[in-house]
């Protein structure tokens, strides 16, 4: 459809409007009708707004609806209906099509659309449409919150959205032609509105508490009034010229000048006594031509400083994508008389309105009110006005609402979310980088200001200005800001302008920086470091870290000399808790794993012989840890703090206790550190923070890099079109990085040196004497360079970076020998002849490893196995770094020999006490314990694991009760000794369990305590607690074993008697010398059996609390009866005591899982042996009840049935 032609309904409803005859308008009847047709028309309109475009093209906006909207005003649906019609057609292109159409036809709509607007807004400018607005806005306002409406209300919003959409409308410049201090469209639409007063009402509007729901329009609308303004222009707007102004335009003219000169001079030079027809051909020597031969000029002398071989070349086309951003937003000096009306509107604005109405409007953001990217408003007023207060008459408190370190936070939060969308969203990549632009000028100019408030004569604003500085130079976010800025810039979607503002920012950051570190004696900073934590033994680190472990000997003979001095220390009274604290307060590891490190701590202190920091160590650590007296009760004395800390000396704590794995696991662990970087491990990135102390080098040391370097020199390219004062920012970055950190060969690049020669060949060079200046030093220092290095021309080519620039200018390869370096020493083509001759020669050897045998044999001595490893993959003897992978004993792939060897040693020593040792000591290829297990099971000569654990020698039954109590003493210290040696078993049987041995040893060594616990607990009339305990830790080892997995159980009371025990403060250290976790965080409630603990774990927990109850009840039937009292009975006393013990001893192997069928069986026992119940049960109250009615039954009845606590589940 041609839109020029109008659609027939459309005209009839345009012609049902009415007509104007002369000046003034006559409405049809149906004129309201017609207004609302004509909305319901926009509202159906296809995609290339073919209703709006045949509106504008036909006038309707400025034949029909402003006279009507100036001439029946009275008419108040008719004028409600206009206001919602213009509102309509005044809609923003943008909004229309919702973004720049790419397609040429939508394109095309869009202009045309843009014109139409155009033309409306050309048409609002007169006093008579916005006195109407006016007077209507003002009427509205007057009504009180209770009188007013929602029409009202809607009236009121929709004469704002008239006022933005109009002012929306950009300038058509190409059709205006407008110069400085000329009247343009926009300039006639401002006096417009300061002619019908609305300026007034919007200036009420944002002071008003009670209109706050229109803070944000209201807003909008000054930054569109506002949108071509310079503020510190507009602030000295009627004050003549200032001298600074005049010396600007002078030197501007003195550069005109100047080059004027130097073109006349050139011209003079270059008329010949000749015309140019007959200037002459010449050769140009030293300069080839397209062959072989010497150019072959054809022009005068006096044009052969300006030959270029690109001359008559086409030049390179760019693609659309990779074209450089164009600049958007232009200033403009408008008429005098709207430059005193917008300064006198700013100076008001300030006073009575800034700080209400921006602190609504970041309320609006924050609670989510406003629009999406409403934000840009609030980031422009924040910048333009605290740069009109600073440039007109600075007063702080007029700006105090944005001065404070909040707001830094919000516009660098809104600044890094704009820079990481600007990175993912590509197709908006352009909007990002616009909307970033307004956050960087908003920071820019807070920045200024607080500058501004240094100089202040006032020192309250002084201090002020002290306390913010402090808090954003001490946070790492705000410091990293512009690196990271410098970094990702891309001229693709920002603008030259945004680089000069990038450039200006950073350069007032660091003059203030600079400045405040040499007020300070030192400068304390925050520090965030990434950390990466691999998941690795422990051993490598106690190793790292000089915590090698000590034997108990070594403990025992430390202990007497710090014994003395911790009993100095605790009679002093001067001892201070608070000079050492116990945890970090700025890390993020858990409370729990603290404790664990203040433990640790504690017992490096006694290590290093520093007995005053233990002990201070430890009564802090009690203050911050109460709960669980794990440092000691509040009261403790000092000699039982004595005994604790001895206790800590020697406790097996866990850094400790993985280093006591066997030669083998430190084999290979020792492997694994040597394997591949790329094989697979868990890594969690930990944020640390912590404080330092601030170095300005240092930091300034982090903008010496190519990319930073890069945009610097790109804006000095345009070194003529720049500021002074960006001229300057350049220059002193520069400067600083050439001079200050003695690193002049970053600015060695070859367009640095063509803008230098184009500098210094400038007529007008004396007006950029700080530029000529520093490129005559750059210069300098390169030509004495290059006297050394005859390297330095190529290096010309290429950007470079802080190691290249020190190897230019220290010597190549002076930075291979330095520590400090991680880059590998190059290889020799003889080091590669030798290297691929020892790797030919012993790859094929069966027994060694080949990396092992070039290390050995290698010349060079600086090589890793890594490097060795790698350089063989590059040479192509490799396919990859995983051939080369060693674990355990290096021996992967078994031989036929070597698997009868293997068979043999079997067969050989499967009647021994300890097959898999005497197989270990035996065979010829030594390997590990898992790998021959494995190798076993794999060949079928054992069914499973257990038939290669070391076998344990029956003890002789007592035959004396003297010998009954010694044998009591040596089973139970033999069953201690095979508790402890059962996870090292475990460990080389498995090689995969190694947290769990930590945790059995840890249990193994608190046995003993255990029992005094519990023996005490007993004594205080916690036995049914203590069954109960039992009970559940059997029951959670059984629950494991059938189902394979683990996780944390917690222990939940039922009765009121184990409520009362577990709030027991005696009870609670026994579950925690057991393993069992309290509940972390206040969520939790229960004490909880941790996950990492295995089913035989929990068997032998389960019987070390029944061995101290045993222990009790054996002890005054163990006890030697006065020889007057003895009775005749007292050889079947022995037999049952003797019973008893066999008993017990089986009773607690068989929780363990160490117990065998064949030991099960006494002799001498068996019918007392086989009281034990079909199935049994978890132990309760009410089964502590049927005890207490068979106490008179025989002990070793009685015994079996408080230690055989199992289900006969297990043996079907």
């Amino acid at each position: 459809m041609d839109l020029y032609m109008m659609n027939c309904e459309l005209l009839a409803t345009c012609s049902a409007l009415g007509y104007l005859e002369g000046d003034t308008y006559h409405k049809e009847p149906d004129c309201l009708e017609s207004v609302k047709d004509l909305i319901r028309y926009l509202r159906h309109e296809d995609e290339t707004r073919d209703v709006r475009q045949q509106l504008g093209a036909a006038q309707i906006l400025q034949s029909d609806l402003l006279p009507i909207l100036t001439q029946h005003r009275q008419d108040k649906p008719l004028f409600d209906a206009v206001i919602r019609l213009m509102v309509n057609l005044t809609q923003p292109a943008l909004l229309c099509f919702g973004s720049v159409p790419k397609e040429p036809s939508l394109g095309h709509h869009f202009l045309q659309v843009l014109t139409y607007l155009q033309a409306y807004k050309e048409a609002f400018a007169s006093e008579k449409a916005f006195g109407v607005l006016s007077e209507t806005l003002y009427e509205l306002l007057q009504l009180g919150w209770e009188e007013r409406q929602e029409e009202d209300n809607l009236l009121i919003e929709r004469i704002l959205l008239l006022v933005r959409n109009i002012l929306h409308v950009p300038a058509d410049l190409d059709q205006e032609k407008k110069i400085d201090d000329d009247a343009s469209v926009h300039d006639q639409l401002l006096w417009a509105i300061h002619l019908s007063g609305l300026d007034d009402l919007l200036l009420f509007l944002a002071s008003s508490p009670a209109e706050q729901q229109w803070s944000l329009h209201v807003l909008e609308i000054v930054s569109l009034m506002f949108r071509d303004q310079n503020p510190e222009q507009l602030a000295g707007a009627g004050q003549g010229r200032l001298a600074q102004e005049r010396s600007t335009d002078v030197a501007e003219l003195e550069v005109l000048r100047q080059r004027e000169m130097a073109e006349k001079k050139t011209r003079a030079l270059q008329r010949g006594n000749r015309h140019s027809r007959f200037g002459g051909s010449y050769i140009v020597q030293g300069l080839k031509s397209i062959g072989e031969r010497d150019l072959v000029f054809h022009k005068g002398l006096h044009n052969l400083r300006n030959y270029s071989s690109d001359l008559g070349k086409q030049p390179r086309r760019v693609p659309k994508r990779r074209q450089a951003a164009r600049e958007l937003s232009t200033q403009r000096r408008s008429a005098l008389n709207v430059r005193l009306f917008l300064r006198d509107f700013c100076s008001e604005f300030l006073e009575n309105c800034y700080n209400r109405l921006m602190g609504s409007v970041k309320d609006h953001l924050l609670r989510e009110k406003a629009q999406q990217h409403d934000e840009t408003y609030y980031m422009w007023a924040l910048a333009f006005f605290m740069a009109f207060n600073r440039a007109a008459s600075f007063q702080p408190a007029l700006v105090s609402e944005t001065l404070s370190v909040r707001t830094f936070h919000f516009i660098e939060q809104n600044l890094t979310n704009y820079y990481e969308m600007m990175l993912t969203d590509r197709k908006e990549a352009a909007s990002w980088a616009r909307r970033m632009h307004l956050a960087l000028k908003a920071y820019q100019e807070l920045l200024a200001t607080v500058n501004e408030m240094d100089m202040s004569p006032d020192e309250a604003v002084r201090e002020s200005s002290r306390i913010i500085k402090n808090n954003i130079f001490y946070v790492m976010e705000y410091r990293e800001l512009f690196l990271t800025l410098f970094r990702k810039f891309d001229e693709r979607c920002q603008p030259r302008s945004f680089l000069r503002d990038l450039v200006e920012t950073t350069h007032l950051f660091l003059k203030m920086l600079e400045r405040f570190c040499r007020s300070r004696g030192n400068l304390m900073v925050q520090n965030k470091r990434k950390k990466r934590k691999k998941k690795k033994k422990v051993l490598d680190q106690a190793i790292a870290s000089g915590n090698v472990p000590h034997s108990p000997g070594e403990l025992e003979a430390v202990w007497p000399a710090l014994a003395e001095q911790l009993q100095c220390c605790a009679q002093d009274p001067e001892l201070s808790v608070d000079s050492m604290v116990p945890f970090d307060a700025a890390s993020e590891v858990p409370v729990e794993e603290q404790r664990a490190e203040a433990m640790v701590r504690i017992q490096d202190c006694l290590l290093a012989g520093q007995a005053p920091q233990a002990l201070t160590l430890l009564r802090s650590a009690r203050e911050v840890w109460p709960e669980g007296d794990v440092f000691g009760s509040q009261d403790i004395s000092p000699e039982e703090e004595i005994q604790l800390l001895k206790q800590i000396l020697s406790a097996p704590l866990p850094l400790i206790l993985t280093l006591s794995i066997g030669q083998e696991g430190q084999e290979e662990q020792g492997a694994e550190e040597e394997e591949e970087e790329d094989e697979e491990e868990e890594e969690l990135q930990v944020v640390q923070v912590s404080e330092k102390e601030f170095n300005f080098l240092d930091y300034l040391k982090r903008f010496a890099c190519s990319t930073v370097v890069r945009a610097y020199v790109g804006l000095l390219r345009s070194y003529q079109r720049n500021s002074a004062h960006t001229n300057h920012c350049v220059v002193k970055m520069l400067h600083r990085l050439a001079h200050d950190l003695k690193m002049e060969a970053l600015l060695f690049q070859l367009s640095v040196f063509c803008i230098f020669n184009r500098l210094l060949s400038d007529p007008a060079a004396g007006a950029y004497k700080e530029l000529v200046t520093f490129a005559k030093y750059i210069l300098g220092k390169f030509f004495v360079l290059a006297a050394v290095n005859q390297k330095a021309f190529v290096e010309l080519l290429f950007w470079k970076n802080t190691t290249v620039v020190r190897e230019m200018t220290e010597g190549y390869g002076s930075l291979d020998g330095g520590s400090s370096s991680r880059r590998a020493p190059t290889w020799s083509p003889e080091e590669e002849a030798h290297l691929r001759e020892l790797y030919l020669a012993h790859k094929d050897v069966e027994g060694q490893d080949v990396v092992d045998v070039i290390l050995a044999h290698l010349n060079s001595a600086s090589r890793t196995r890594k490097q060795i490893i790698h350089h063989l993959v590059r040479l192509g003897l490799a396919d990859s770094v995983k051939d080369f992978q060693r674990k355990g004993t290096r021996i992967v792939l078994w031989t036929e020999d070597q698997e009868l060897e293997l068979q043999r040693l079997f067969e050989e020593f499967q009647d021994s006490d300890d097959v898999l040792s005497n197989i270990m000591k035996n065979i010829t290829a030594k390997r590990s314990r898992a790998r021959i297990v494995d190798k076993l099971l794999a060949l079928g000569l054992v069914a499973e694991r257990r038939e290669l654990y070391k076998k344990r020698r029956k003890k002789l039954a007592p035959s004396s009760l003297s010998n009954g109590e010694e044998s009591l003493k040596d089973v139970s210290q033999g069953n201690l000794e095979e508790e402890e040696h059962l996870p090292e078993e475990e460990s080389d049987e498995d090689e995969e369990k190694g947290q769990g041995s930590e945790a059995e040893q840890v249990q193994g060594s608190s046995f003993l305590s255990t029992e005094n616990l519990g023996q005490s607990l007993h004594q205080e009339g916690f036995s049914a607690p203590l069954l109960w305990l039992q009970n559940c830790l059997i029951r959670v080892a059984n629950d494991r074993e059938e189902d394979g997995c683990s996780q944390a159980v917690p222990l939940v009371p039922l009765t009121e008697e184990n409520e009362e025990a577990m709030e027991n403060k005696q009870f609670q250290q026994l579950l925690c010398k057991l393993g069992i976790r309290p509940p972390a965080s206040e969520q939790e409630t229960f004490w909880r059996i941790p996950a990492k603990l295995s089913p035989t774990q929990l068997r032998r927990v389960a019987a070390s609390l029944s061995q101290a109850e045993e222990e009790k009840k054996l002890q005054p039937e163990l006890e030697p009866k006065v020889p007057g009292e003895q009775g005749p009975n007292e050889e079947h006393c022995k037999e049952h005591r003797a019973q008893a013990l066999k008993a017990l001893l089986s009773a607690r192997k068989k929780k363990a899982g160490l117990a065998s069928s064949e030991e099960e069986e006494t002799p001498g026992g068996n019918e007392q042996l086989k009281v034990a119940p079909k199935k049994r049960q978890l132990l309760d109250s009410d089964e502590e009840q049927e005890e207490d009615e068979g106490r008179n039954r025989a002990p070793g009845i009685q015994k079996k049935k408080r230690f055989q606590i199992e289900d006969e589940d297990e043996n079907d």
